[in-house]
């Protein structure tokens, strides 16, 4: 069952004006050794969005050099580096005892802004109706993994796995800040152990027992307007793992199918001493 609260994750994107470029934003309390990557990519793009509010996100970059402690608050500098009539750039960062751990590019765009389209198809896989309950332990909202994947299972299979999940409507509401900020959240927790799925007798599972783990680096696009209240599928897969090192890549779809934002990760995974 998830080990936080849906009210923690929106609470994390009250975010809050110290000066010209400083701001503060809350943690995500839980039961955990430092802070979770998937809130730091929720929380660039509040921060983003709040110093251009006619603008929506279209894409972030987010490096992690280090682990952030859940022990001490969160203090953001915000540059904004262009500000224009339909894009934006903003580069946001944090630093704990004098040391960077979490650095952000954000591009932003006018939402209103149209022009050709087309898109990749959306895979054939079974429909949210088709699929289980699955509980995550960092994401409190609907979720249902497609064929029943176990990320925890030691056997080797192929590196794809398909998740549907869903929020309440009622509690995401219409900001698309919201929406945005909790799929970013969402995108972060499952790309290792995809990457981890075809080494027998490895895990997601496994961190800190026979593995070290870590995200390294995160980056999403924003492709369409993003509807959380509703069904989408994040769809991932990761083509490599190598040079102690795990890379994922994926894709967001709304139920009719439009693709509506794409990610990639890099992450770090070492074999513990013994293992």
């Amino acid at each position: 069952m998830a080990i936080i609260s849906m009210d923690d994750v929106i609470g994390c994107l009250a975010v809050e004006q110290v000066d010209a470029t400083h701001w503060t934003a809350p943690n995500i309390e839980m039961d955990y050794r430092r802070v979770f990557g998937g809130q730091l990519l929720a929380q660039a793009i509040a921060l983003a969005t709040a110093t251009d509010p006619t603008k929506s996100v279209k894409s972030l970059s987010v490096l992690f050099p280090r682990e952030g402690s859940l022990d001490e608050p969160l203090t953001f500098e915000v540059e904004a580096t262009q500000t224009g009539r339909t894009f934006s750039a903003r580069r946001i960062s944090s630093a704990q005892g004098g040391k960077v751990f979490f650095v952000a590019q954000v591009s932003l765009h006018d939402p209103n802004e149209s022009g050709l389209e087309h898109q990749d198809q959306a895979p054939r896989v079974a429909g949210p109706d088709d699929c289980a309950a699955t509980d995550m332990t960092m994401i409190p909202w609907e979720t249902r993994v497609v064929d029943d994947i176990d990320l925890a299972t030691h056997d080797a299979l192929p590196a794809e796995y398909h998740l549907w999940t869903r929020a309440p409507a009622e509690a995401v509401g219409a900001d698309q800040v919201t929406h945005q900020a909790l799929l970013a959240h969402a995108t972060d927790l499952n790309v290792i152990g995809t990457a981890l799925l075809p080494h027998v007798g490895y895990s997601q599972a496994d961190s800190t027992v026979t593995l070290h783990t870590a995200v390294t680096s995160h980056q999403m696009w924003f492709h369409r307007r993003v509807d959380l209240g509703q069904w989408c599928l994040i769809s991932q897969r990761s083509p490599v793992t190598a040079g102690g090192r795990g890379f994922g890549q994926g894709h967001v779809y709304a139920l009719d199918g439009a693709l509506v934002a794409s990610f990639a990760q890099e992450s770090m995974i070492r074999l513990l001493p013994g293992s």
